[in-house]
């Protein structure tokens, strides 16, 4: 029987780098969860604890593209190695100033610096991009990438809390710490599979977020991560109304296997629709989806209504990765899926935000109105960006401004 997964596995190198990268990136679950559950247990403060895992997560956010931006310009080793024994270094420091009780200065600051963390998604894919430009096997190649991201989303934050509360409060992040470092280390010494730079001096030139079809894909995904930073909210809050809090773990975990099943499913397909009519498709199955969530009002109505929510979304990740590759220069390709990465996780903080603002203001079933506006505003920008998103790659990268030149 084909296998288009063993297909794309069968490459030399591909299982080693995807398994670093699989271990590397466990701590963009791990550390945002792990920082306040050790902080909220040596210093008994969770304002204190939110604020430096914050920090540390919109930090990251907004400085993860501009290091992708310098691994497209010098290269994967020359950049990620740098800034990933800052990262390991600061985050060290931040489980010494826990245990130790050093000035809440330390705290920030060393969740500051901890943020020069690598992007490692957007790492990973520039090298299955490397080995299969231009080919169906591509596709299958993404669909793994973003199933692997659920199942890091999925573990992750289970086990940062589940090591702190069982051993002792740093141990979460003490694994998180250990985890970027052996896995970046193991994925650098790749070095067969490494992507090449591609004209350094046309990438030095502008930044991608400058690019038509990054700003709409950015753009509707921060709408996207919304769609499930509200789905735990919101599922939160109507299990606990229910008298079955514990059911909430439940509820949240068939949310991601949803998702992942039609992932992986669509990744195995050798779809010949255009990408941005089926990027299209699937977050009108996103918003579409959202509707039977504001009538789930028992726990087995809620979870079969959260699993059919989901199944839509790594198809989605796979169109906007998929559309990234094809309508973003070589040169800048990193940085341009880094920004898709860094609108989820803005759309998830946002999410999460007005969803708890909507539940504590409306009640907790209403909050999922902020999903179904979510996904109506994300398919209407895809919708109106089709002919941008439809557009040949670009053949002129943008330029900066002579204030920014270097």
């Amino acid at each position: 029987m084909h296998n288009p997964y063993g297909e794309i596995f069968s490459v030399p190198g591909a299982k080693g780098f995807a398994a670093a990268a699989f271990i590397a990136r466990l701590p963009i679950a791990m550390a945002p969860i792990g920082i306040v559950a050790m902080l909220s247990q040596t210093r008994g403060e969770y304002w204190l604890a939110g604020a430096v895992s914050a920090t540390f997560a919109l930090t990251n956010a907004f400085a993860a593209p501009q290091i992708s931006r310098r691994i497209d310009r010098l290269g994967q080793t020359a950049v990620a190695l740098p800034t990933t024994i800052v990262s390991v270094i600061a985050f060290a420091i931040l489980i010494a100033a826990s245990r130790y009780d050093w000035s809440a200065w330390t705290l920030f600051a060393s969740a500051f610096v901890a943020a020069a963390m690598p992007s490692v998604p957007a790492m990973v894919r520039a090298r299955w991009t490397e080995i299969f430009r231009d080919r169906r096997e591509l596709n299958t190649a993404f669909a793994f990438e973003s199933v692997a991201d659920e199942m890091v989303y999925i573990a992750g934050a289970s086990l940062s809390v589940g090591l702190s509360v069982a051993l002792f409060p740093e141990a979460g992040m003490l694994v998180s710490t250990l985890f970027l470092a052996l896995g970046m280390a193991a994925f650098i010494l790749q070095r067969s599979s490494e992507p090449e730079v591609r004209a350094p001096e046309l990438a030095s030139s502008g930044s991608a977020i400058m690019l038509r079809p990054v700003q709409i894909i950015t753009l509707a995904l921060i709408f996207v991560g919304s769609i499930f930073a509200t789905a735990e909210v919101s599922a939160v809050a109507i299990t606990k109304e229910l008298g079955q809090p514990t059911a909430a773990s439940l509820v949240i975990g068939v949310y991601a296997a949803g998702s992942l099943v039609v992932g992986l499913i669509v990744g195995a397909l050798n779809l010949k629709a255009p990408k941005q009519r089926l990027l299209a498709i699937a977050i009108a199955v996103v918003a579409l989806t959202t509707l039977p969530l504001l009538v789930a009002d028992t726990v087995p109505l809620l979870a079969l209504a959260i699993f059919v929510s989901g199944v839509a979304i790594s198809p989605t990740f796979i169109m906007a990765f998929g559309l990234i590759e094809r309508r973003v220069p070589e040169a800048m390709l990193t940085e341009g899926i880094t920004w898709v990465m860094t609108g989820i996780g803005i759309g998830m903080a946002l999410g999460a935000f007005v969803a708890g603002w909507v539940v504590d203001n409306f009640g907790a079933q209403n909050g999922f109105w902020v999903s179904v506006a979510a996904g109506t505003i994300s398919f209407l920008v895809v919708l109106l960006g089709q002919k941008a998103l439809a557009g040949q790659p670009e053949t002129e990268l943008p330029r900066a401004a002579p204030q920014a030149a270097e």
